[in-house]
C-alpha cells in the first residue's frame, strides 16, 4: 500500500524511533491512548500492547479497511476503537461519559463515535502524525475542553526544536505549547527511518503535564491572552511597543519600546497581561 502525499503520510519503520514513542509515553494499563493517522498499524501495535484502550483515527478509507482486518481481533475484543475521520472534526469528548458498560454490554466499537464509553476522562496522545496540520492539531487539542495529560508526537525536526525554543527565538507555536505543557525533544529521527523517505529529519517531542493552571493560578483570560499573543506577532518586523500601542499602557510601551515579540519568554507575557486593562477574569 503506498504513502499519499495529500495526506502526509509516511509510515515509520524503525523499531527503535516506535520503542521511544512509546516508551515517552510513559503508557499504563489503564491508559487510554488517542492516535493519530495509525497508517499500516506499526505504533498501533505498539500501544496496543501497553495500554487500557487504543482510539485510533484514520483518514484515509482504504488504510482503515485495512486496518480493520488487521486488527479484527482487538476490535472484537473493544481493545480498539477504529474511527474514519479527519482527526481535525473529530471529538474525544463524544468518548466520555459518567457510565462505562460493563463487561456484560454489548456495544459495537465501529460505532463508538457516537457513544460515550469512559467514565474517566484522562487520556494520551500518541502518535506519529501528519506533518502538515502539526500547528492545527497541537491547537486542537492543548485547547480543547477535555485535554490529553500528555502527548508524545512525532514532527519535522526543525518544529521540535522552535516548539522547545531552548537557544531560539520565541514564537506563537512555542508559547502556545509552553502555555498548556512542558516540552521536550525525546529523540531525533532520521529520514530514512521511514517509507517513502521524507526530505527533512523529524524528531519526537513529548508535551507532559498538561492543564490550564497557568491561566487558572495566574487569574488570567485564557481568550484575552491569546489575542494578546497574536497581536504582539502580527508584525515581526515592527517593535513589540507598535503592534502592541492599543493595548497596553504608556509605561509598559516604554519597557517594551526595543524589544520584539519573538525575545519574549512565557513569565514575560503573563506579566504584560497581568498589568494590562485587557485581562478580564476575575
Amino acid at each position: 500500500m503506498k504513502a499519499k502525499k495529500s495526506l502526509g503520510q509516511n509510515f515509520l519503520k524503525s523499531i527503535l524511533a516506535l520503542n521511544k514513542i512509546t516508551e515517552g509515553g510513559e503508557i499504563s494499563k489503564e491508559d487510554i491512548i488517542l492516535e493519530i493517522g495509525p497508517g499500516k498499524g506499526a505504533l498501533t501495535e505498539k500501544l496496543l500492547e501497553k495500554a487500557s484502550c487504543v482510539i485510533a483515527v484514520e483518514k484515509d478509507r482504504e488504510l482503515f479497511i485495512f486496518l480493520q482486518e488487521k486488527f479484527k481481533k482487538e476490535i472484537d475484543n473493544k481493545k480498539l476503537i477504529l474511527i474514519n475521520e479527519d482527526i481535525l472534526n473529530f471529538k474525544i469528548s463524544s468518548h466520555f461519559s459518567s457510565l462505562r458498560p460493563s463487561s456484560s454490554t454489548s456495544w459495537d466499537p465501529r460505532e463508538a463515535q457516537n457513544q460515550k464509553i469512559f467514565k474517566n476522562s484522562k487520556y494520551k496522545i500518541i502518535a506519529n502524525i501528519p506533518y502538515n496540520i502539526t500547528g492545527a492539531i497541537l491547537k486542537k487539542f492543548l485547547e480543547e475542553e477535555i485535554q490529553p495529560e500528555r502527548m508524545v508526537l512525532m514532527v519535522q525536526n526543525e518544529v521540535a526544536k522552535r516548539i522547545v525554543a531552548n537557544n531560539e527565538p520565541e514564537s506563537i507555536l512555542s508559547i502556545s505549547v509552553k502555555a498548556y505543557g512542558e516540552p521536550k525533544i525525546v529523540m531525533k529521527v532520521p529520514a530514512r527511518y521511514f517509507s517513502p523517505a521524507p526530505k527533512v529529519d523529524s524528531a519526537i517531542i513529548s508535551i507532559k503535564n498538561i492543564s490550564r493552571k497557568l491561566f487558572i493560578e495566574n487569574k488570567i483570560d485564557e481568550k484575552e491572552f491569546w489575542k494578546l499573543i497574536h497581536a504582539g506577532f502580527a508584525h515581526k518586523r515592527k517593535k513589540l511597543s507598535s503592534n502592541l500601542k492599543n493595548l497596553v499602557s504608556e509605561t509598559i510601551k516604554k519597557d517594551l519600546e526595543n524589544k520584539r515579540a519573538e525575545e519574549l519568554k512565557l513569565k514575560e507575557w503573563i506579566d504584560i497581561i497581568k498589568s494590562t486593562n485587557i485581562n478580564k477574569k476575575e
